[in-house]
């Protein structure tokens, strides 16, 4: 992979950032459409592709994205559930991160267990 292609990413992705938090000034529902888009997941497999020309490589990354969606979706059950209550943003932020993180740990070890992800 050359600099450029890494340089370019990393503007993508910036850009990507970017556009998201200046439309959820706006509109907080579009800007996390922005936000939801598998647009990382998209990027990564085509690169994946490129380097490995691997169908089920890149069927297993497919299957644990799958597995690994619905453990993040804990950050966004705990954040805005405790800051409706009056916790400080620092607080309701570490509270969902640490949620997440045991949630991953949940998720890794079912897709280890039941799924085709190893």
């Amino acid at each position: 992979m050359t600099w450029m292609s890494l340089v370019g990413k990393g503007l993508f992705s910036g850009a990507v950032i970017v556009a998201a938090s200046e439309i959820a000034k706006r509109s907080a529902a579009f800007g996390a459409l922005v936000v939801s888009l598998p647009l990382t997941s998209i990027m990564a497999m085509l690169v994946l592709y490129q380097d490995t020309q691997d169908t089920a490589q890149i069927a297993d990354f497919a299957e644990g994205i799958l597995w690994l969606v619905l453990p993040s979706l804990v950050l966004f059950v705990v954040l805005p559930s405790m800051l409706r209550r009056g916790y400080g943003f620092e607080i309701a932020m570490a509270a969902g991160i640490l949620a997440t993180i045991a949630a991953y740990a949940i998720g890794i070890w079912a897709a280890q267990s039941y799924g085709h992800v190893s």
